[in-house]
C-alpha cells in the first residue's frame, strides 16, 4: 500500500492534534482537573496531589497514567506488527471505539460519581495511548498530536532569526494552533453544553481520520 503524500499525513496529525486539545479540555475541565493526553503535565498533577494538593487526586493522575500507558503499550505491539499507514488506521479504529465508549458514558453514567469519572478517565488515557503509539512509529517531526514543548522550542531555536535553518515553521504553528483550536471547542462544549457533545466532536474528527485513511492513496 502506498504511504500518504505528506500534506495528507499532515492534516490527518494535525485533526488528531485538535482530537487532543479537546478530550484534555473535557478531562481537565470535567474529570477533576487531570489529563488523558498530556503525560507530561499528568505526572506534575501526581506530584503536586502526593504533595497535598487538595484540588487534585492522586488517584485519578496515577488512573489516567496507567490507562495511557496500557493504550500506549497496545499501540506499541500493533506497531510492530503493520507497517505505519496500517498501524495508524487500525490504532484510529480502535480509538473511535474507546471514545464512542466515552460519549455514551458521559451521556448516561456521567462524571459526576467517582466510578463515572474513572471509567471516562480510563477509557480516554487508553485512546490517547494508542493514539501516541501509532504517530510515534511515523516520527513526524513537529507532529507529535500531543506534545507541544519540543514543537514551540523548535519554532524558536531553529528560526532563521536564532541562526537556525527555519524548517517547517507554518507546520509547527499549525501543530501549535490545532491543539489551541481543539482546547478551545472542548472548553466551550464541556463549560457551557455537555460533556457528551464536545467527546462527540472527538469521535467525529477521529472517524473523519478513518476514513481518510481507509482511501488508497495515488
Amino acid at each position: 500500500m502506498a504511504e500518504p503524500e505528506p500534506r495528507h499525513l499532515a492534516a490527518l496529525l494535525l485533526t488528531l492534534t485538535v482530537v487532543t486539545g479537546v478530550v484534555d479540555a473535557v478531562s481537565f475541565l470535567g474529570l477533576g482537573r487531570v489529563f488523558v493526553a498530556n503525560m507530561t503535565g499528568n505526572v506534575v498533577f501526581l506530584g503536586f496531589a502526593a504533595a497535598g494538593e487538595t484540588t487534585l487526586s492522586v488517584v485519578a493522575s496515577l488512573t489516567a497514567v496507567l490507562a495511557f500507558l496500557a493504550g500506549a503499550f497496545a499501540g506499541g505491539r500493533l506497531a510492530r506488527r503493520e507497517d505505519d499507514r496500517d498501524a495508524l488506521r487500525q490504532a484510529t479504529a480502535v480509538q473511535a471505539s474507546l471514545i464512542a465508549v466515552a460519549v455514551v458514558l458521559s451521556a448516561t453514567l456521567g462524571s459526576g460519581t467517582r466510578l463515572g469519572a474513572e471509567l471516562l478517565i480510563v477509557t480516554l488515557g487508553l485512546a490517547m495511548g494508542l493514539q501516541n503509539a501509532a504517530v510515534r512509529r511515523i516520527g513526524a517531526p513537529d507532529l507529535t498530536t500531543t506534545v507541544l514543548t519540543m514543537t514551540l522550542t523548535g519554532f524558536a531555536a531553529d528560526s532563521k532569526v536564532a541562526g537556525g535553518p527555519g524548517a517547517h515553521p507554518v507546520r509547527k504553528a499549525a501543530a501549535v494552533g490545532a491543539m489551541l483550536a481543539g482546547a478551545f471547542a472542548g472548553g466551550l462544549l464541556q463549560l457551557h453544553v455537555a460533556m457528551w457533545t464536545a467527546l462527540a466532536v472527538a469521535l467525529v474528527l477521529v472517524l473523519g481520520v478513518l476514513v481518510a485513511l481507509r482511501r488508497p492513496v495515488r
